[in-house]
């Protein structure tokens, strides 16, 4: 049996794909967050699902969560070095959207 060998991009939209990991990426490298923030910056998302999308950037060491010990608890999330890596490609995103947008109309 042949062993297999996954394609980059597939194990990029695997890590960072869907409708909210990629806008919560892209708030947090304009820095630090607390779970409320990222609620009011992501018109529409749950917070079931924000729960759930930022464990998930966690896990795959994308996003830090840092918890303070003190009550009521704070919670701050971030872009780790891995994750700050990812930039780059969102600058090209925000470039080639813009001339998307500009030939639709």
């Amino acid at each position: 049996m042949k062993s297999f060998i996954a394609c980059p991009v597939q194990t990029a939209v695997d890590t960072i794909g869907g409708k909210w990991k990629i806008l919560i990426i892209y708030h947090l490298l304009d820095g630090v967050k607390r779970f409320g923030e990222m609620k009011k910056l992501i018109p529409g998302i749950t917070q079931k699902m924000l729960t759930q999308q930022l464990r998930e950037l966690e896990a795959d060491g994308i996003v830090h969560r840092r918890v303070y010990a003190q009550v009521p608890p704070k919670v701050e999330y971030s872009i780790t070095e891995l994750g700050k890596k990812l930039e780059k490609i969102f600058a090209m995103l925000c470039e080639w959207s813009g001339e998307f947008q500009s030939r639709k109309g």
